[in-house]
């Protein structure tokens, strides 16, 4: 886990990523706020109501804009450098439909492998149809002008992580959340590399986290004088 942005990026558990996605409910930390409730309600139905004004939403990625661009690194295990180097061309067909497949060119790949596609899973096609852009590039820059780079991304997710209190996580969270993921389902590695694009299959294995209920299940598979 990261720790002043040092160390490996944290795997996200699947309750973090649905409060990026889609927020998260807190308690109004204002003790103003509830002093104030108790002095504006009064009668019977005064418990009912404020249970319910304590109750605040705190919000995940904030525009469609965001959710896709995250989504993508999540769903396809994309760094962000190649998730913010889509062109529109590379999701989105003539007609302004999502493509099946996402394209990432060679020219924005680490190390400048070949282009490789990876399969739009329907949670992301759903992320994707909330967006479109009309400029060249998926996620254009300031004034439509260019990219959107990679530290001003980096800047809208640790500012949404320090709303939800999510800690040692960074954007390439997404990628090795993904990669363990697939692999704790028992995908196939090289199937997971062809996925992710890594070079080799022990670049990829230290992407793979293992916890220590891992270890545990892989212990107790030791049983010898019980056959």
């Amino acid at each position: 886990m990261k720790v002043n942005r040092h160390g490996q990026a944290k795997i996200l558990s699947p309750q973090e990523i649905a409060w990026l996605f889609d927020g998260k409910l807190g308690l109004v930390a204002d003790l103003k706020v509830f002093r104030l409730l108790i002095w504006l309600v009064e009668g019977k139905e005064f418990g009912a109501i404020a249970s319910l004004s304590l109750l605040s939403y705190i919000e995940g990625l904030p525009t469609e804009r965001d959710r896709a661009l995250f989504g993508i690194c999540l769903y396809t295990t994309a760094r962000i450098n190649e998730a913010c180097s889509l062109h529109t061309a590379d999701v989105y067909g003539a007609d302004g439909r999502v493509r099946d497949r996402i394209t990432f060119r060679r020219a924005t790949i680490k190390g400048k492998q070949e282009t490789r596609s990876v399969p739009v899973s329907p949670e992301l096609r759903q992320l994707l149809e909330e967006y479109w852009s009309a400029c060249p590039y998926l996620f254009p820059g300031r004034w439509g002008r260019g990219r959107i780079c990679p530290e001003s991304a980096d800047a809208i997710l640790r500012a949404a992580f320090k709303r939800l209190g999510i800690e040692g996580a960074s954007t390439h969270s997404f990628r090795r959340t993904a990669i363990t993921w697939m692999h704790n389902e028992r995908v196939p590695i090289k199937h997971i590399q062809s996925i992710s694009g890594h070079r080799s299959l022990s670049a990829l294995q230290r992407y793979i986290d293992v916890t220590e209920k891992d270890k545990e299940m892989a212990i107790a598979t030791l049983s010898f004088r019980s056959q």
